[in-house]
């Protein structure tokens, strides 16, 4: 029971984070925000995984899939973060 709160907090947070990050006031709270929904979906897949190996396995086939699902929006997060990084400036 407490493990299926958690995965509804953390991908709740993957959520508000997103709309959060859409409004970002800068380049740098953008990167932020998104970096924060894709530590959220790692959180995600281990709460549903937690699910997957502490239940019958009624719950596997289901857990599987969100589990994929999670890794897909995390591998999303990941590109996003790559591809709005600032290049590394030297000084």
């Amino acid at each position: 029971m407490e493990d299926s709160k958690q995965v509804v907090r953390s991908s709740g947070s993957i959520g508000a984070n997103y709309i959060e990050a859409n409004e970002a006031l800068s380049k740098a709270d953008f990167i932020y925000r998104i970096k924060i929904c894709r530590k959220e979906s790692k959180e995600t897949t281990y709460w549903i995984r937690l699910i997957q190996e502490t239940n019958d396995s009624v719950f596997h086939k289901e857990c599987s899939s969100l589990i994929a699902e999670s890794l897909e929006i995390r591998k999303i997060f990941a590109s996003i973060c790559a591809k709005t990084n600032l290049p590394n400036r030297r000084t």
